[in-house]
């Protein structure tokens, strides 16, 4: 059982420096394997609660470093609901790497854990019939204080349903959960890590040096 740890959330950050640098990024420290994968970047700024900057990944099994390699890349600059991350915003932002594991088949739209499962609900749009999908990971629900309604209803939504939501609709959902290990590194914590285990702070251009 493979689970998320600091080095894959390291080759994240590598890779987006890279990108800015249009360089290629350092090996990635990890073992290989193959697992559905997400990387999430937040912002913080002023001291605040990190925000939501970039959020995408996969929930069929990747090899992991191609993975990690491709949705880092793909949280930080092709999210549409954010503008693509820039260089001199690196200092401000932390990575999450979320590897995710144990699918299973729910009983119905209640039948998971608030914090413990992550969903991925699938139904027909009763305006349309047009299918639909849409996924959380496990930790939204909580962070957003959600009961299990409302953390389906707002799926329901993310998944581009704008109709009424009834009872009978939910009903008929169709829901997978799953549950992940996650690994959050800061800006910061990556310039310590890196300056530790290579001898020097990563340089970006557009970046100017610093602790940060």
């Amino acid at each position: 059982m493979v689970a998320a740890n600091r080095e894959m959330a390291v080759y994240c950050f590598d890779t987006l420096v890279a990108h800015y640098n249009s360089d290629d990024a350092p090996p990635a420290a990890f073992d290989e394997g193959q697992h559905p994968l997400f990387v999430t970047w937040k912002k913080a700024v002023n001291g605040s609660e990190p925000r939501l900057r970039g959020c995408i990944g996969t929930l069929e099994a990747r090899y992991l470093v191609n993975g990690f390699r491709d949705y880092a890349l793909t949280s930080a600059l092709r999210d549409r609901r954010f503008p693509p991350i820039q260089a001199k915003e690196l200092p401000t932002l932390e990575c999450t790497v979320s590897i995710l594991t144990n699918y299973e088949t729910a009983n119905n739209y209640l039948d998971w854990e608030v914090g413990t499962h992550g969903l991925i609900i699938e139904f027909t749009d009763p305006n349309n019939n047009v299918r639909r999908s849409a996924t959380y990971l496990p930790e939204v629900a909580a962070h957003e204080g959600w009961t299990k309604e409302e953390a389906i209803d707002s799926l329901m939504h993310k998944a581009g349903y704008s109709g009424h939501i009834t009872e009978s609709l939910r009903k008929s959902i169709q829901v997978t959960r799953y549950q992940s290990t996650l690994f959050t590194l800061t800006y910061s914590d990556y310039v310590s890590y890196v300056r530790a285990t290579r001898g020097a702070a990563p340089a970006i251009n557009g970046v100017k040096p610093g602790n940060h």
